[in-house]
């Protein structure tokens, strides 16, 4: 009887979850903003660029090429080529710089650990326009470096450093360091301790341990590092602007002349769509490198 009450009795299913629709109401809020401080500026920007400019400024919606075959010129080509080298160097001084102190910090006490973040975040507590026109004033001719150079005998005459591309990598490198150092950071202090003591343990010498284990499972926060630094830095136009004078063109400075002093907004359009698209490359590149070194390390 009751194996025939079993049978007939309907089976109690578990409710299914809804896979999929759940996260919705939490991925709302930032979808919203992306489609309306970016996908839509970006959209703006590619329907920009295939129309002329007015004879007095503004857009005419004449349909052109003119502005993507006008961006091939040597003049726009070179100040695109001489954004990127300046931003290359700013992010391997940033590297070379930025890994022995991440390497330090990671190393101290949890105390002391925490006084260094937050003497590497301090300056980020000041306003940019602020810092920029400190380094005015250190790097001008009757500037501090200048007189202390002078009262130390090394030089009797002030050295030209302000308003030059030196200077623009000093700025840019001053402003963009603490985001290598703490993506770096959070890398080296997640690595397990007892990777590099089995290291040590098996013979290996402290060069050599830093070289095949340190290394190597760091070199994902030195890649997002060097992002957080390539990114800004390439499209930086104040420092140029401040520092050097105006006399080294980068790409953030000619978007900005052809928006608010040629009025061209369908070039400026071109030129920072292009910037766009390029950063976005960079960071898919570093993406997918990340990924990989992430898997072989799994795999290691």
């Amino acid at each position: 009887m009751t194996s025939t009450l079993d049978r007939k009795a309907p089976a109690v299913r578990a409710p299914r979850a809804r896979r999929g629709f759940a996260p919705v109401p939490f991925l709302a809020p930032g979808l919203v903003f992306l489609i309306a401080f970016m996908a839509i500026p970006v959209g703006l920007l590619a329907f920009y660029s295939f129309f002329k400019r007015g004879r007095f400024g503004g857009v005419v919606f004449e349909f052109t090429l003119d502005n993507w075959v006008k961006l091939f010129e040597p003049l726009y080509l070179g100040v695109i080529v001489q954004s990127v080298g300046v931003a290359l160097v700013v992010t391997l001084l940033a590297l070379l710089i930025g890994y022995p102190m991440a390497y330090a910090i990671a190393g101290l006490s949890p105390k002391w650990r925490t006084v260094a973040l937050v003497a590497i975040v301090l300056p980020f507590w000041t306003n940019f326009l602020i810092r920029t026109y400190a380094w005015i004033l250190l790097l001008n001719n009757a500037g501090w470096v200048n007189q202390w150079l002078q009262s130390l005998g090394i030089v009797d005459e002030p050295i030209a450093m302000l308003y030059t591309p030196q200077a623009i990598v000093v700025g840019l490198l001053y402003m963009y360091l603490p985001l290598m150092v703490l993506p770096l950071y959070a890398s080296l202090q997640q690595l397990d301790p007892s990777l590099r003591e089995a290291a040590t343990n098996l013979g290996a010498t402290p060069w050599r341990t830093f070289r095949t284990v340190t290394l190597p499972l760091s070199l994902p926060g030195a890649l997002t590092g060097c992002i957080f630094v390539f990114v800004p830095a390439m499209s930086n136009f104040v420092i140029p602007e401040l520092i050097g004078g105006g006399k080294t063109i980068m790409v953030g400075n000619l978007v900005r002349d052809q928006f608010f002093e040629a009025r061209d907004w369908p070039f400026g359009a071109t030129l920072a769509l292009v910037l766009t698209i390029m950063l976005v490359l960079v960071i898919l590149v570093q993406s997918a490198v990340s990924r990989r070194l992430t898997e072989g390390s799994r795999r290691g």
